[in-house]
């Protein structure tokens, strides 16, 4: 039985010299860690130091085996079987100024799953390019892929990271510009397991009785980046200047989780929360707090308090573009709305391929399913490829936003 397997945590480097055991990802102390050295967790050069000690950092040792040539090992939060999202970020610092570009080799190794994320660097851990294919060589050992990539290291730090880094912070932001609107309000939903916040945005026009409710979330599985894009544009359209989403402020109440699992974002972990659970296989149980507070949040926007729920969708990243659905054969209420909505969609977007999967497990413990079986409304899965062009999962975003207003609008109120 493999052990517990290691990860760098934030701040964990500035603690690690005086520690006679590494925390585990999970809290506990694990006995492979235990015995670890410093350079399991950070490594140096003569030339280079690598580390991952920021908000979302992760990876599970480096060694440099020669000053430019650095080989890092990638490993889950939890022993496999595990969803293959193997999430890595690390920041590369010169250590010493250089007049010329130093190219440094780094090889990025696994034993499961196998290289996924087309690589992304930054000079400031805020703006992302894609590393060039010319800088990326993808081979199989035993059946699993790894990744040699040659990177230009200038003067200053640059990070590398298996997706774009959007962090709790990034989110803060992104609330606190949206509530200045006074069609927007933001509370404190709750707190996760470690403490951190999850905060909740409210969309309404001010001075109307929006009984109908909509609610969106987000970020239940940490490398699904995409899916946090394309939620930013779909959120950011309910409140543009025009008729259709002037009209649909009045009627309708959106509230907005975008990070449910803001422990695992942080810690830079491939799946889960910090109690190992895949927070999307938590829906019925509600074993985990992160689920406990959207339970209460459906339940206060249910009949009972005179509202009515009338959708529900949760933004992910896989492969490519897809909705996962409820079949049209199931009853909802409102009545056929996927259907009509992506037929909208795609109406909107005639080169696109809007693709929809409405298979359905209804046995299957995700948000999907379980606010089906509770309340009947449509409930979606919004899946974002995990290199789709940028420019593109905005404009799907936006464009569903907007089909989703024209066709909830269509619907006569009070049916």
């Amino acid at each position: 039985m493999r052990p517990t397997l290691r990860i760098i945590q934030l701040g964990l480097i500035a603690v690690l010299a005086g520690c006679q055991s590494v925390p585990d990802r999970n809290g506990g102390h694990n006995a492979a860690a235990q015995t670890a050295s410093p350079d399991s967790v950070r490594c140096n050069s003569a030339t280079i130091a690598v580390d991952a000690d920021f908000p979302g950092g992760g990876y599970a040792s480096c060694t440099f085996q020669s000053p430019e040539h650095l080989v890092v090992r990638i490993e889950p939060e939890n022993e496999p079987p595990i969803n293959c999202s193997p999430w890595y970020a690390m920041r590369l610092t010169p250590l010493r100024p250089q007049k010329e570009v130093r190219q440094v080799t780094l090889n990025l190794t696994y034993d499961v799953c196998g290289h996924r994320y087309w690589p992304k660097i930054s000079t400031d851990g805020k703006s992302w390019r894609r590393l060039q294919p010319e800088n990326v060589s993808i081979t199989e050992v035993d059946g699993v892929r790894q990744a040699r990539l040659t990177i230009d290291l200038h003067d200053e730090p640059l990070w590398l990271a298996a997706q774009e880094i959007i962090q709790p912070a990034d989110y803060s932001d992104w609330l606190d510009k949206l509530s200045r609107s006074p069609f927007a309000s933001q509370r404190m939903l709750g707190k996760s397991a470690q403490g951190r916040d999850i905060p909740a945005l409210t969309i309404k026009a001010p001075g109307f009785n929006q009984v109908e409710q909509i609610v969106l979330i987000g970020r239940q599985h940490p490398p699904e980046v995409t899916g946090a894009i394309a939620m930013k544009a779909f959120v950011e359209e309910t409140f543009a200047n025009t008729p259709l989403a002037g009209q649909f402020r009045k009627r309708f109440e959106i509230t907005v989780v975008p990070l449910l699992n803001p422990d695992g974002v942080v810690h830079g972990y491939w799946r889960n929360n910090t109690a190992g659970s895949d927070l999307n296989r938590d829906w019925g149980p509600f074993a985990q707090p992160e689920t406990r507070l959207i339970q209460s949040l459906l339940e206060s926007l249910s009949d009972r308090s005179g509202k009515k729920l009338r959708l529900f969708l949760d933004f992910h990243s896989t492969s490519s573009d897809v909705f996962y659905t409820i079949p049209d054969d199931l009853p909802t209420n409102p009545v056929m709305f996927t259907r009509d909505w992506l037929e909208n969609l795609q109406k909107r977007m005639p080169q696109y391929d809007v693709r929809r999967d409405p298979g359905h497990n209804s046995g299957l413990p995700t948000s999907k399913s379980y606010v089906y079986r509770k309340y009947g409304v449509p409930t979606a899965t919004f899946e974002i490829g995990d290199e789709t062009d940028r420019d593109l999962i905005d404009e799907i975003a936006r464009e569903a936003s907007r089909a989703m207003m024209e066709t909830l609008l269509a619907v006569p109120e009070g049916l």
